[in-house]
C-alpha cells in the first residue's frame, strides 16, 4: 500500500478509531464505499479487543455488517443516480478507475446478481461491486441480502482472526501493530505472518463458498429434473 494512502488510513483510524462501535460503522462505511479502506485494519482490531475483554462480540459485528451494507447502498445509489459517465469522471478523486470499473462490470456480467454476495469475500471487488449493481438497477431487496450475507462472512471471519491473534500471540500484539500490518509498506515479521493467515483464510473461505453455490445450483437442477 502506497505511503500516502497508507497515511490517509493511518490518520482515519486515529480520530475515528476512538469512538468505539460507532468508530466501526464508520469506518467500515468507508471501506465498502467510494474510499479504498482495508476492513482489516477495522474488524481485525475489533476482534483483539473482543480477546481483550474490551469489546462485545455481537455488538462489534453487527456495526461492522451495518456498516458494510450502508457503504455499499451508497455505492448502490450513486451509481443508480449520475450513471457511470459521473463515476468515471470523478472516481480518479478516490482512486477509482475507469479500468476498474470495466472490471467491475465484467464480474458483474459473468456472475450476475449473486456477484455481489460472492465478491463481497474477494479484495478489491467487495468495495466496488455495488456500482454495477446500481447501474443494472438489480433488485434492492435481493442486493441487500446478498451483500448483508457476503459482508456477515467476511466480517465474522476477521472478528475470529483478531480474537485468536490474542490467543496466538498474546501481549506481543497490539491494536497499533495490526493495523500496521495492513498499512505499512514494511511489515515486522509477525505482522507478515497476520497478514498471510487473513490472505490464506479469504482464499479458503472464498472456496468454501463458491462449493456450496456449486453444489446447490446441480441439487436444484437435479430437483428441477426429476
Amino acid at each position: 500500500m502506497g505511503t500516502l494512502l497508507g497515511n490517509i488510513i493511518n490518520s482515519i483510524v486515529e480520530i475515528v478509531g476512538n469512538l468505539g462501535y460507532t468508530g466501526i460503522f464508520i469506518m467500515m462505511f468507508l471501506e465498502s464505499s467510494f474510499f479504498p479502506f482495508p476492513s482489516e485494519v477495522v474488524m481485525i482490531p475489533a476482534g483483539y479487543l473482543v480477546f481483550k475483554g474490551e469489546m462485545n462480540a455481537i455488538i462489534a459485528v453487527i456495526c461492522g455488517i451495518a456498516g458494510s451494507l450502508a457503504g455499499a447502498l451508497f455505492n448502490y445509489y450513486i451509481a443508480l443516480k449520475f450513471g457511470r459517465d459521473f463515476l468515471i469522471r470523478y472516481g480518479k478523486y478516490v482512486f477509482f478507475t475507469e479500468s476498474t470499473m470495466q472490471k467491475m462490470e465484467a464480474f458483474f456480467i459473468k456472475h450476475g446478481p449473486m456477484s455481489t454476495f460472492v465478491g463481497r469475500l474477494i479484495t478489491i471487488i467487495r468495495q466496488y461491486i455495488s456500482l454495477p449493481a446500481g447501474l443494472a438497477r438489480m433488485n434492492l431487496a435481493k442486493f441487500c441480502l446478498y451483500t448483508s450475507l457476503g459482508a456477515g462472512i467476511w466480517v465474522i471471519i476477521l472478528t475470529l482472526i483478531g480474537y485468536y491473534a490474542g490467543v496466538w500471540f498474546g501481549t506481543d500484539m497490539s491494536v497499533d501493530s495490526i493495523i500496521h500490518a495492513f498499512t505499512s509498506t514494511t511489515p515486522t515479521t509477525q505482522e507478515i505472518e497476520l497478514k498471510n493467515i487473513v490472505k490464506q483464510t479469504g482464499l479458503y473461505t472464498l472456496g468454501f463458498v463458491i462449493l456450496c453455490l456449486v453444489g446447490y445450483i446441480c441439487y436444484w437442477r437435479i430437483q428441477k429434473q426429476a
